[in-house]
């Protein structure tokens, strides 16, 4: 994902940075200041708090790293200001209906914003790409892991 830019929202934006601001400002120093006190009671090779402490500082030093580059690559995109409000492009909330006239509801969103059990799917997923352009009315094809399915869009929203 190196060199592309990663479209999101602005709630998806403003998730990611609170998410970063907590870990940075909160919960990191929490544990630099258990990996002290654990540091100072001596001997460190049994000591569970400073291993576990230890441990999670990696994790959220990778974590925050991760949002770093994520954040610095967004490029935040506000789906009210699309101008062709027709068709579905990032930010779209899409209904479709398949071949048993069953429905789902989508939204497009940014691959870090994604959340399926939400109906949030990715920008770059397999439904999102076959979505991209498409007006009211249109079929789309998707291959799925249980094969070829094929949706109808009805209704096309921007929030």
């Amino acid at each position: 994902m190196q060199g592309k830019t990663n479209p999101v929202t602005p709630a998806g934006y403003a998730a990611m940075k609170a998410r970063y601001d907590h870990l940075l400002g909160t919960e990191r120093p929490e544990i630099v200041e258990i990996v002290s006190w654990a540091a100072g009671n001596g001997d460190r090779s049994e000591n569970g708090d400073y291993l576990y402490g230890r441990k999670r500082m990696r994790e959220i030093d990778r974590e925050l790293g991760h949002l770093a580059r994520r954040m610095k690559a967004a490029r935040v995109i506000d789906p009210s200001e699309q101008p062709d409000k027709s068709r579905a492009f990032f930010g779209a909330t899409v209904k479709l209906a398949d071949e048993d006239d069953e429905e789902r509801v989508v939204t497009l969103v940014g691959d870090d914003e994604q959340d399926a059990s939400a109906g949030r799917i990715g920008w770059s997923s397999p439904l999102a790409r076959a979505l991209k352009g498409a007006a009211v009315g249109d079929l789309r094809s998707v291959r799925l892991p249980g094969g070829l399915k094929e949706w109808e869009v009805v209704v096309i929203d921007y929030a």
